[in-house]
């Protein structure tokens, strides 16, 4: 049995009320909630949110009733990975022991329903503790990434011995995107935070793996999307 699970907290300071704005037609929570309600390999569905407007829009559209998210886990700096034990627990509670937590960041619209199938096919061939999406990185610590040192001198964060003069040499780094998380509950229950065991990477193109963290993320996401609509990607809303 699978759990499908989106975050959606009310505050943001980067694009106030971002989870519930319009995006094309519809809130931006929609773009996900949409995906988990019409995976066929998904039996429950559960939105955890501090906002009593998008916690009945859920509730109203079919996600599990298990109240509002509780306030310590609301804040700014409240981590994931507890808001995921909150939610899982609350759901187990109705639905029984789950097989998978499926996790979609809201705020990742441009995600496909076939980078969820690769995620669940991916946690069902391996039996890691967890599947994350990831993209290639498009910097790398070992070559373009850089730090100051004490004097203000810049430095490549990861210098190796032989040197790296091209990207192609320096080592394959990736990006952790919110495309599509899949974890074993027991890993969830008994783990402190995300990479305590085995966590594996399912790698997803990088013009998907774009997220809002602000006005600018938005625009271009939004052109993005609007594009994926144009060219028959996914159907409007």
């Amino acid at each position: 049995m699978i759990i499908g699970h989106i975050g959606a907290r009310a505050g943001s300071k980067g694009v106030p009320n971002k989870n519930f704005r319009m995006l094309h037609g519809k809130h931006l929570i929609d773009w996900a909630l949409d995906q988990l309600l019409d995976c066929a390999r998904v039996d429950h569905v559960v939105v955890s949110t501090d906002s009593e407007e998008m916690y009945a829009h859920a509730v109203a559209r079919g996600s599990l009733d298990i109240g509002l998210r509780p306030a310590e886990l609301a804040t700014d700096t409240a981590a994931k990975w507890h808001v995921w034990q909150n939610a899982l627990e609350a759901a187990e509670k109705l639905t029984g022991p789950a097989d998978a937590f499926l996790d979609l960041d809201c705020t990742s619209p441009l995600r496909l329903p076939e980078d969820i199938e690769a995620g669940l096919d991916l946690y069902a061939a391996e039996q890691p503790d967890m599947v994350m999406s990831c993209c290639e990185s498009r910097k790398n610590p070992y070559f373009n990434m850089l730090e100051t040192d004490a004097d203000g001198g810049l430095h490549v964060s990861k210098p190796l011995p032989h040197g790296v003069v091209a990207r192609q040499q320096a080592p394959m780094v990736y990006a952790h995107v919110g495309l599509v998380y899949v974890v074993k509950p027991d890993y969830l229950r008994r783990a402190a935070s995300l990479f305590d065991d085995h966590v594996i990477p399912l790698i997803v193109p990088n013009e998907r793996g774009l997220d809002v963290d602000s006005p600018f993320d938005w625009d271009v996401i939004e052109y993005l999307l609007g594009k994926q609509i144009a060219d028959g990607v996914r159907p409007p809303a």
